[in-house]
């Protein structure tokens, strides 16, 4: 890998006047390489650091001679063109000045090396994008991990990948694309989406809600929308025809299939948030698509062999083992006010029969309204007892409830703990972790945002098996005493298991559909706007 400064040095070296009288003069290529910008086209582009990281050591590689001809030029053109199947915009690589400049005849030396410097910078950019997103997540969307799991991006693979595939750029292409189910699937319905014509629609206009067996005027729209979206068959009887304004039993039962494949509430009943869903357009939905490929850009680096994926804006967990999903379950996650946030980290410990200390912010806007009432009541009838910061305990008649001042209230083990039986741990500035919870009915219902940031798991107890898979019989036999003796204990794992809490809004499901979900975050325009703002030249 070369740094900046080397590569730098290099390209001045080009061009540095020598001693040495049967020194050749520098080339035009080496000349351009030298230059600033690039004044083969309007307006003129201006290298940027990042470019001239990627391109000295390219051209260093092979000798300073030109990687462009008559015969890999047009196979480029066509790679540049497809990257649109990627969601990705191919005017941000300079297609067509690059198109116009490869059409002029006989070229003087100082057009041909410019020429084949931009092919070049259009080369390597797209690459990069593609291998490792067209964007810096931490910018738009950050995600944080510890410093022991950051890892540089090494220029050595890709620069690897870029020489070999000068004489067929699809396999360059192809090899820095991600090799990744979701999003192999995902670029593929995209692909194929972006070759349709987009349908349009009126949008269903707003009112009351709209419940089984109601007469309405928009139930017609409503029919008409469900078909386009696939969830009520071309073939099934029409309302239309029959001139009837009634939300059917097969209407309702088609909204249902819309909202399971939204992760909206599958009840049947129309009302905002299933109606937004319904009027966001074609071209909204293609977006919404283009976006998730960026996020599963990063995600392929970001995701290890065995490990625990955190789905969040799809409340679920996954199990990785060789990167098949070996158990998978629902979870809750954080409402919008407190959400759950994005990181890598490393499992590291169980807490059994876990105490709760409650966190400052739900104290101060959830617990303290309760303990101004009648603190000793409530602190009794929950469990709970206030201790200092050093875990002593406090005498709650001494504190005063409207500015408690250092004190923290902890919860203890047992039934009533809303950690329930286990707390799974990981370090993190969050304070976050997942655990069990006696909420279990919450998992029946869509969308699953009811936690303040930590993650509530279904069936945690078959997760907690997986991450003890490589413990001994024997570990294993003294970590189940240990649980079933009621007592607040630590278990340490094996070894620390990756975790990745990460966030997408779109994939494709196993009929091959795509699925989409509510933004619930918001995150989603301010991904599109970065994108778009990265496509203009």
């Amino acid at each position: 890998m070369f740094s900046p400064s080397v590569s730098a040095a290099w390209a001045l070296a080009l061009v540095a006047p020598l001693a040495l009288a049967d020194t050749p003069p520098p080339s035009p290529l080496q000349e351009q390489l030298a230059e600033p910008a690039l004044n083969c086209v309007t307006p003129v582009l201006e290298l940027s650091a990042k470019d001239r990281e990627w391109l000295d050591p390219f051209y260093l590689l092979r000798g300073t001679q030109p990687a462009w001809n008559k015969e890999n030029l047009p196979m480029l053109f066509a790679q540049l063109e497809a990257l649109a199947d990627d969601g990705l915009e191919p005017r941000a690589y300079h297609l067509e000045p690059l198109r116009q400049l490869a059409e002029v005849d006989d070229p003087s030396p100082r057009l041909a090396a410019c020429v084949d410097v931009l092919a070049t910078t259009a080369y390597l950019r797209a690459l990069r994008d593609l291998s490792y997103g067209r964007l810096e997540q931490a910018k738009v969307e950050p995600l944080w991990e510890p410093e022991s799991m950051a890892a540089p991006q090494s220029q050595a693979p890709l620069l690897a990948i870029a020489q070999a595939g000068l004489a067929d750029p699809a396999q360059a292409f192809a090899q820095a694309r991600p090799d990744f189910g979701p999003y192999q699937q995902l670029r593929q319905r995209y692909a194929e989406l972006r070759r349709q014509e987009l349908p349009q629609w009126l949008a269903i206009p707003g009112g009351t809600l709209l419940k089984p067996g109601a007469v309405d005027g928009r139930v017609p729209l409503l029919e008409q929308r469900l078909q386009l979206h696939g969830d009520l068959s071309q073939g099934a009887p029409t309302l239309v025809a029959e001139q009837t304004s009634v939300y059917s039993t097969a209407l309702v039962e088609a909204v249902k299939a819309f909202q399971r494949n939204h992760l909206l509430k599958p009840d049947g009943v129309v009302g905002p948030g299933t109606l937004a869903e319904l009027n966001r357009s074609a071209s909204e939905r293609m977006d919404q698509i283009r976006i998730n490929l960026e996020r599963l850009r990063w995600l392929s680096h970001e995701i290890e062999p065995t490990s625990v994926l955190i789905d969040v804006a799809g409340a679920e967990v996954m199990f990785l083992r060789d990167h098949a999903v070996a158990w998978q379950a629902r979870t809750q996650v954080g409402r919008p006010a407190r959400p759950t946030p994005l990181l890598r980290s490393r499992i590291t410990h169980l807490t059994l029969n876990p105490t709760w200390t409650i966190p400052p912010t739900i104290l101060k806007e959830d617990k303290l309204p309760e303990l101004r009432r009648d603190a000793a009541g409530y602190l009794a009838a929950n469990h709970m007892q206030v201790i200092d910061y050093e875990g002593n305990p406090v005498d709650p008649r001494g504190v005063d409830w409207e500015r408690p001042g250092r004190v923290m209230i902890r919860q203890s083990a047992g039934e009533h703990s809303p950690l329930g039986k286990v707390a799974i741990r990981f370090p993190n500035p969050f304070s976050v972790y997942l655990h069990d919870t006696p909420s279990q009915r919450l998992f029946d219902n869509l969308p699953r945002l009811f936690s303040s940031g930590c993650v509530r798991v279904e069936r945690v107890t078959e997760l907690v098996d997986q991450l003890l898979a490589g413990a001994s019989p024997t570990e294993r036999a003294r970590i189940a005493r240990q649980w079933e003796s009621g007592r607040t204990l630590r278990a340490d794992l094996p070894q620390p298991v990756p975790i990745l809490m990460a966030y997408w809004t779109a994939q494709v499901g196993a009929d091959g559909t795509v699925q989409f979900r509510p933004d619930i975050y918001g995150h989603d325009a301010r991904l599109l706007r970065a994108l778009e703002a990265s496509n203009r030249i």
